[in-house]
C-alpha cells in the first residue's frame, strides 16, 4: 500500500450509510474534498441527499459507486458494517482506504483484518450523536468539538491514519487513538450501559404519569428513543463488556436500596454525596 501523504482536497470519498451520522459526516465534508458518493438501501434517503446536494453522486448499489472512489466510510448498524466488510472484495479489486464508525470496535477489527492487501483500514468511531436518526436530522456540526476514536490494526499504513486525521479536523472533532478491545470496555460504560439504563427507566414508568414528566424525567430517559435497529446490534457485538456494566450499576442500586430499604439514610446520604462527586469528575 502506498504510504504517500493523503490529500483529502484531491480524494473521492464514498460513505456507505446516510443516516444521521453518515448523512452529517457528508454535510461536515462538503466542499473539503473532491467528490462525495452516498450509498444507501433506502431510495428516499438517496433522493433527499441529492435534492440538497449533499452528496455528489447516490446509489443504493454499493458496486456502482465504490469503484469511483479512493476512500469508503461504513457509516451503518454494527451487523450491516460487518456483512458489508465481507463483501468490500467483490465490489473492486483497486486500492482504497476503508474507514468504518461502528460504535462496537473488536468484531469489525477482526473483520478488517482479514480483507485483502488492496485495501487499507481503519477502525473508527465518533462520540456523539442524538437519539433521532435518519438524513432529516443530519447536521453539519454534530462532529464539532467531539472525541473521534481512531482503532489502528497492525496492518494499517500512515497514508490511513493520515486520511482519518484529515477527515477528523475538517469536520472538527478531536482524535483519540485506543485499542478496539479497550474501546468497547469503556463504550459499554459510557454508552451502552445509559441506553440500557434509560431504556430501563422508560419500561418501569406508568402510562398514566406521562402528564407529569418534565425536564428531569425526559433527559435521563432520551437515550430509550433511539432505534432499537441500531442498539441492538451494539449489544450483540459488545455483550461481555456490557453485561459487566450492568452488574456494577446493579451493585451500586442494591446499596441504594438497601440503604432506603432499612431506613438508614445516614448512609444514603452518603452513597448521594459520593455519586454527585464521582459525577463533577466525570463531566469536568
Amino acid at each position: 500500500m502506498d504510504d504517500s501523504n493523503f490529500n483529502l482536497a484531491r480524494a473521492k470519498i464514498a460513505i456507505i450509510g446516510l443516516g444521521l451520522m453518515g448523512g452529517s459526516l457528508a454535510l461536515a465534508l462538503r466542499g473539503k474534498c473532491a467528490a462525495l458518493y452516498g450509498i444507501d438501501a433506502d431510495s428516499s434517503t438517496l433522493e433527499l441527499a441529492l435534492s440538497q446536494h449533499i452528496v455528489d453522486e447516490a446509489s443504493s448499489d454499493p458496486a456502482a459507486l465504490i469503484p469511483k472512489a479512493d476512500m469508503v466510510i461504513f457509516s451503518a448498524p454494527v451487523p450491516v458494517i460487518l456483512t458489508l466488510l465481507e463483501k468490500l472484495p467483490s465490489y473492486t479489486n483497486h486500492s482504497y482506504i476503508v474507514m468504518d464508525m461502528g460504535s462496537t470496535k473488536k468484531l469489525i477489527v477482526e473483520s478488517m483484518s482479514k480483507l485483502p492487501a488492496n485495501f487499507d483500514p481503519i477502525g473508527g468511531h465518533p462520540i456523539c450523536g442524538k437519539e433521532k436518526l435518519s438524513l432529516a436530522n443530519a447536521e453539519r456540526t454534530l462532529y464539532y468539538a467531539a472525541p473521534f476514536l481512531l482503532t489502528p490494526l497492525e496492518r494499517t499504513s500512515p497514508r490511513a491514519i493520515s486520511a482519518a486525521s484529515q477527515i477528523i479536523t475538517a469536520i472538527g472533532a478531536k482524535e483519540k487513538t485506543l485499542a478496539a478491545a479497550d474501546h468497547d470496555r469503556i463504550l459499554s460504560a459510557t454508552s451502552h450501559l445509559p441506553f440500557l439504563i434509560s431504556s430501563a427507566l422508560a419500561l418501569a414508568t406508568p402510562e398514566e404519569v406521562a402528564p407529569f414528566i418534565g425536564p428531569g424525567f425526559k433527559s435521563t430517559s432520551r437515550l430509550a428513543g433511539t432505534s432499537s435497529s441500531m442498539m441492538l446490534g451494539v449489544l450483540q457485538t459488545n455483550r461481555e463488556n456490557v453485561l459487566n456494566a450492568l452488574r456494577a450499576m446493579q451493585t451500586e442500586l442494591a446499596q441504594i436500596e438497601s440503604a432506603l430499604k432499612d431506613g438508614d439514610f445516614a448512609k444514603l446520604e452518603i452513597l448521594l454525596k459520593e455519586s454527585q462527586s464521582k459525577y463533577q469528575k466525570l463531566v469536568s
